[in-house]
């Protein structure tokens, strides 16, 4: 797939979508609870998407070598799951857990994809640091994010941030173009030993920039549902997203709440 400029009137589209984004996003985090399923959040994410009415891209949606199309609205990855966990009845979230909220939404046919991980009542300082230090990468990747730059530079730029902390950086998975589809080119690593690699930005761009960080090592497994993708070590795991527009001056966050 080549990557695709957008055109102005997709942008602005695109800058709607991923305020609605941003909305659905808050509404599901200010529901984050112990005793809630994740079963449960998904439907406070289905019914916030419906109440607008766009669609919620995710649902139905079936990547290539999955058995069965993704049945959430939103993916909800508790703990070590990394990203796609699968929304469940007998997930009930506990005090102290971390849950990471990855959410795209459709408006008017244009596609805005974020994502956030959010403690569930108080959590350990260490799990705190995570959460944090993920969120910084994320903002870290984004100022590196600019027309001339490459691809390569937003994860080299995180890793340089990363790397002190001696956190696993996710390798296997990592950010995408977005807007007509869900997953366009260019492919976005959240790592990187030099800068200048990959495709170049260019103004009218527009990408979902996704840190994801482990507690521990940076291996990763495939859970048995086909979709759940944990720590092979089982430690934490955090992840940030935005979806960004490259524009002719620098970056602007579209899924900003």
């Amino acid at each position: 797939m080549a990557i695709i400029i957008k055109s102005p009137k997709e942008i602005e589209i695109l800058r709607e979508s991923g305020k609605r984004l941003a909305r659905v996003l808050d509404e599901v985090e200010k529901a984050v609870c112990p005793g809630i399923s994740t079963k449960e959040l998904d439907a406070i994410a289905r019914k916030a998407v419906e109440k607008m009415g766009d669609v919620a891209p995710f649902l139905g949606y079936q990547p290539y070598g999955a058995d069965f199309p993704y049945p959430g609205a939103i993916c909800l990855s508790v703990n070590d799951e990394i990203v796609h966990g699968l929304p469940k009845e007998e997930r009930i979230l506990q005090e102290g857990d971390i849950i990471g909220l990855d959410m795209g939404i459709a408006h008017q046919k244009m596609i805005t994809d974020s994502a956030r991980t959010v403690a569930v009542g108080k959590v350990s300082e260490k799990a705190q640091k995570l959460i944090d230090a993920t969120k910084k990468a994320l903002e870290i990747g984004i100022a590196a994010a600019k027309p001339g730059a490459h691809v390569g530079d937003i994860g080299y730029a995180i890793e340089q941030f990363a790397r002190p902390f001696k956190y696993g950086i996710v390798r296997e998975l990592g950010g995408h173009g977005v807007g007509r589809e869900v997953h366009e080119d260019p492919y976005i690593p959240n790592f990187g030993t030099k800068k200048g690699v990959g495709a170049k930005l260019k103004p009218g761009m527009v990408i979902a920039i996704e840190p994801m960080l482990n507690e521990g090592k940076r291996g990763i497994i495939l859970d048995k549902d086909g979709y759940t993708y944990r720590t092979a070590d089982r430690s934490l795991s955090a992840h940030f997203e935005h979806t960004v527009l490259i524009t002719k001056d620098g970056q602007e966050v579209l899924t900003k709440n």
